[in-house]
């Protein structure tokens, strides 16, 4: 995985003594600024090119076996190194990534009883900072109960702040824009009526990741990276200095995480940015994480998918086989894997294809799903075998109802019967309370669990893609086959009954859900009213149809679901066929003309090919970007097929308002492009012979 360019320097191991005057740590740039004061209390503030950003804020740990704070320490010694690598992604937004950053290792004994050792790294990136925590072996001291973190970004203004309210169980929440004094986190978890599980922490409490803006033009965004065997990091906001304070998602007895030395937390990260574009171009995240192990991962293959999955959610179908209106039938599946084959796209998702549907939903049941016995209208074999002859694998559902306990007791059989089948991704999903009782969907059992079915479905060469899981955080380095997940508000909440999609949510996401891994948003929709099953239906997909085509390109994923039904996507070939072609895997990304809230705008060149694709999205308001080709091969002439908005195109009045056109474009020309309200555009550039 690492290329040859790498270099590590170790510049000085210090003394005890002389340690104490090792304070702080530079990005390689010269530009970021940490300041470490181990002196009563530890304390960290980063600051950029002068300008203060985190101010003095506290770290450590309240441990409740044995039950001891760990906030003042003595200073044993510190290591500081140099490193500068570059490692190819076996998919991504570009081909090589530089992993370029200056550490700062403190060895700290607790100076309460007993006299614990830990270990705080810190890394200081051009485009940001990232610090953790490490436990090492010791004497006396193994086996540990934590009862917080007590990490802190205090931030000392009242930034301008893009956030979801803080919650054990659920990150599906619209974003509110407010001032960090304006956050009320239980009024806007109330409104919020249509999600399934809700835990609510408090007024105060927000997630992450969490995009800052500040008043002198700073992007701050607040997030974590590879977390394993950990809870989910929430914060708590205290508005008399604007500190947030790191709050772990809790156990049923109110524990925060079980662990023994010779561990690691999760990286705590802040990237920072003068512009919006730098934000989005940052690959400091998934520098955090640790590489793949070793090995072949041609068997992890990024591809486009269709699935029987809409027409439940708008009433044309049902999961359940006694409805009568069961979807998941073999000659309906059929129809979908027919026409995956003609236009070319690699998977078939079926939901509702296993027994056990029927009443599970709200009870808190353990049993109900054994992930092997399909309906009897579901002819598994026969689908298998009917699929790969078009050239076309299903993708398999489990969706475990929440009962944890039971998928890990099953999950062995479960991937044997996807290998026996010729079924090569498994989409997971947590809908409901989790079993065992007491444990969230952010804790730490529950993140244990997520990498545990990670590392079983390697072992059969088998891809993921999970729903209701805690948000990513880069582990997809680590960990490829963990393709993507949901961990968001997606598509599917177009349909919830009280409200759905906002036009600037895609803007919104793309600065902060997006920035810890691919999502499953699932775009793609061509048919815009959802009332035509169920005429009292009031909800519709509040973009045009050339957004849901841009969002193809705006949002990486390596693997993507065309959303709608086939008979919508069937009115609009061309567009499909267009859709299909995009590239899921990319040389070279550049963010562009972005900022959170009202557009992102991107240029991805393809790795296969060279061919460029350039998109953009819009929130409520109609808006023209001005396009500079300076990216493209001097001298060299490129066709251009753009997809972009009509005239009188509207995400409400004429969501599938669209024209196409066709010119040509040198390096370093402009083109000025439309976005309609909730709109978007997308264009391909290919080099003329």
């Amino acid at each position: 995985m690492k290329k040859a360019l790498f270099s590590l320097i170790l510049l000085f191991l210090l003394s005890p003594a002389f340690a104490q005057q090792i304070t702080q740590l530079t990005s390689p740039d010269g530009k970021i600024q940490i300041e470490i004061n181990p002196e009563n209390g530890l304390t960290y503030s980063v600051s950029h090119q002068g300008k203060l950003l985190i101010q003095p804020s506290r770290l450590g740990f309240s441990l409740t076996k044995p039950e001891v704070k760990l906030s003042e320490f003595d200073l044993l010694g510190s290591e500081e190194k140099s490193v500068d690598q570059t490692w190819t992604p076996v998919y991504g937004e570009r081909s090589d990534i530089r992993d370029q950053y200056r550490e700062l290792r403190l060895r700290l004994k607790a100076k309460s009883q007993p006299a614990v050792e830990i270990q705080v790294v810190f890394r200081a990136y051009n485009d940001g900072v990232g610090f953790r925590y490490e436990f090492p072996e010791q004497e006396g001291f193994k086996h540990f109960i934590v009862g917080e973190e007590l990490t802190e970004f205090r931030l000392g203004a009242d930034h301008l702040a893009f956030w979801i309210p803080g919650d054990y169980d659920t990150n599906e929440f619209l974003y509110n824009t407010t001032r960090l004094s304006e956050v009320k986190a239980l009024e806007a978890n109330a409104k919020e009526i249509d999600i399934a599980v809700k835990s609510p922490i408090g007024d105060h409490f927000v997630q992450t990741p969490l995009q800052l803006v500040t008043d002198a033009g700073y992007y701050i965004h607040i997030h974590e990276a590879a977390l394993v065997n950990y809870p989910v990091m929430q914060l708590e906001l205290d508005k008399a200095d604007f500190t947030l304070k790191s709050h772990l998602v809790p156990d049923a007895v109110g524990n925060k995480a079980y662990l023994q030395t010779g561990t690691s937390t999760p990286w705590r990260s802040i990237i920072i940015s003068k512009t919006p574009e730098g934000i989005l171009a940052s690959d400091l995240i998934l520098n955090l994480n640790e590489p793949a192990s070793e090995g072949d991962y041609t068997w992890v293959t990024p591809q486009k998918f269709i699935g029987v999955w809409w027409e439940m959610h708008v009433g044309k179908g049902t999961w359940d086989y006694s409805s009568g209106k069961h979807a998941a039938n073999t000659a309906n599946v059929k129809k979908y894997i027919d026409f995956a084959a003609k236009y070319g796209i690699e998977g078939v998702l079926v939901e509702g294809w296993n027994e056990g549907w029927e009443d599970w939903f709200g009870n808190w049941k353990e049993e109900v799903f054994d992930f092997v016995t399909p309906y009897p209208d579901y002819a598994m074999k026969e689908l298998s075998s009917y699929a790969r002859s078009k050239n076309v694998r299903l993708i398999m559902h489990h969706e475990t109802s929440g009962s944890v306990t039971n998928y890990e007791r099953r999950l062995d059989d479960a991937l044997d019967f996807m290998v026996q089948h010729d079924i090569n991704t498994v989409k997971t999903g947590y809908v409901g309370k989790i079993i065992p009782r007491g444990e969230h969907h952010d804790s730490q059992w529950m993140n244990r669990h997520y990498v545990h079915v990670g590392k079983k479905a390697a072992e059969k060469k088998i891809m993921v893609v999970s729903h209701e899981s805690s948000r990513p955080t880069g582990l997809h380095r680590t960990y490829p086959n963990m393709m993507a997940s949901e961990a968001a508000r997606g598509n599917e909440f177009n349909n919830a009954p009280t409200f759905g999609l906002t036009p600037e949510h895609e803007t919104i996401l793309a600065f902060t859900r997006l920035k810890g891994g691919p999502m499953d948003y699932t775009p793609g929709f061509f048919d815009f009213k959802l009332n035509r099953f169920e005429p009292s239906r009031k909800t519709q997909v509040n973009t045009t149809i050339a957004k849901q085509a841009a969002l193809f390109v705006v949002f990486y994923s390596p693997i993507q679901m065309l959303g709608d039904l086939p008979e919508n996507l069937e009115k609009y070939p061309d567009l499909v066929r267009f859709i299909v072609d995009i590239p899921l895997n990319w040389q070279e990304s550049q963010y562009i003309k972005s900022a959170p809230g009202d557009q992102v705008v991107v240029a991805r060149k393809a790795k296969e090919n060279g061919v460029w694709y350039v998109a953009g999205i819009s929130d409520e308001q109609a808006r023209e970007v001005e396009l500079d080709f300076s990216f493209l091969e001097k001298g060299k002439t490129y066709t251009v097929h753009l997809i972009q908005d009509s005239q009188d195109a509207h995400y409400d009045l004429n969501p599938t308002g669209m024209e196409s056109k066709s010119s040509s474009v040198k390096a370093g020309q402009k083109m000025k492009v439309r976005m309609a309200e909730g709109g978007g555009f997308v264009m391909k550039l290919s080099l003329n012979n």
